[in-house]
């Protein structure tokens, strides 16, 4: 056992036992504590008696367990406890503390080969998201945080299960036409020209200091003139996506088509293999890590750059217009919910980016060795 889980375990039973001393407050109701209580001591009984034979080899999964029944748990109990600052907060500490115990643990288990990384991996950032979520409502509801500052992800949901139609209809303005077209735009004339730079000297000297330049605007300074050129509708912000896109794809492709080695273009040489066979067969391959590399920082960049283009002039539809809409009518929960919305859509188009590369680059060492 490493020393951050000897810490992590000796202040989850800690916090456990704080929590089972402390009184809970009475029931919202003001009546006495019923059999609210009981659920949640039981857990915090289990997590006391597992930690105690953690030193004994107490397997990561029971921290996991714990930790996911705890939070459950507290999740249930919190519209009916008066959260006063008492055993309720020890618990949600206990609860926390159990949840990184059970991602440390997990990630030394796959690091050590214990168990594959699939799909063991993908329990890490859950647990992680879970905790942060429970520790989020706790505290905004606990704390009587008002709305306006930060709303309970309990408030989101709501607004976001009431408002679909709304928020399908943003969604396709935003990502669907601005976001993909103008990344698939971007990153293919960023391809083209380094292609092209690559071929041609002359272009080198002429079009990177070029690109470097495209890459220095400021993205609210050329979101208004895309809008004067090409309309308040959904062309505008694809523009400036592929202003967005263009560099980073630019930059690591030129990169990538200059990493092979002297040594495999003699062997091409010898073989009598011409520019483009060369190309095709040797170059392109082993760029195509640093391809990829601008591909998945392109799918952040291109959603960001059409969200902020969506501030200075859109048709009244878009993930960018409804939150400087809604924020000025002081509709926070609809914000939250059009920005939860497109950190998902931006994870999921990262994820697909990368189980592409992980397709299409499943020689490199680093793809090999993420499957070990």
């Amino acid at each position: 056992m490493s020393r951050l889980q000897t810490i992590l375990a000796l202040f989850a039973g800690f916090a456990c036992i704080v929590a089972i001393a402390l009184p809970y407050g009475q029931i919202a109701d003001g009546q006495a504590m019923s059999w609210h209580y009981w659920p949640l001591l039981l857990v915090l009984l289990a997590s006391i008696a597992a930690l105690a034979v953690w030193f004994r080899g107490m397997p990561f999964a029971v921290a996991g367990g714990l930790a996911v029944l705890g939070g459950v748990v507290l999740m249930l109990l919190l519209p009916r406890i008066d959260l006063a600052l008492t055993g309720y907060w020890a618990a949600l500490v206990a609860m926390w503390t159990l949840a990184w115990l059970f991602a440390e643990r997990l990630s030394l288990a796959i690091a050590g080969g214990e168990v594959a990384e699939r799909p063991y991996g993908v329990l890490i950032p859950l647990m992680f998201g879970a905790a942060i979520l429970t520790a989020w409502e706790a505290i905004t509801l606990g704390a009587n945080i008002p709305k306006i500052l930060l709303p309970a992800p309990s408030a989101i949901w709501e607004v976001l299960l009431a408002n679909i139609p709304v928020l399908a209809a943003d969604f396709q303005q935003t990502f669907i036409k601005a976001v993909l077209i103008g990344y698939g735009l971007g990153c293919g004339v960023g391809f083209g020209v380094a292609i092209a730079i690559d071929r041609s000297p002359f272009l080198k000297a002429g079009l990177l200091p070029l690109g470097n330049f495209v890459s220095a605007l400021p993205l609210v300074g050329i979101a208004p003139i895309m809008v004067m050129w090409f309309g308040f509708d959904w062309p505008s912000k694809a523009a400036v996506v592929v202003v967005m896109t263009f560099f980073p794809m630019l930059v690591n492709t030129i990169a990538g088509l200059n990493g092979s080695g002297e040594m495999e273009r003699d062997l091409m040489r010898t073989y009598a293999a011409g520019y483009w066979h060369t190309l095709f067969k040797l170059r392109l391959p082993a760029a195509a890590p640093f391809i990829f590399n601008a591909l998945k920082i392109n799918s952040t960049l291109a959603l960001i750059g059409a969200i902020v283009a969506e501030f200075f002039g859109t048709p009244i539809v878009g993930m960018g217009f409804r939150i400087s809409s809604e924020i000025g009518k002081l509709n926070v929960e609809m914000v939250w919910a059009e920005i939860a919305m497109a950190a998902v859509a931006g994870s999921v188009f990262y994820w697909v980016v990368v189980l592409i590369e992980r397709a299409v680059t499943f020689w490199h060492p680093s793809v090999r060795g993420g499957r070990a």
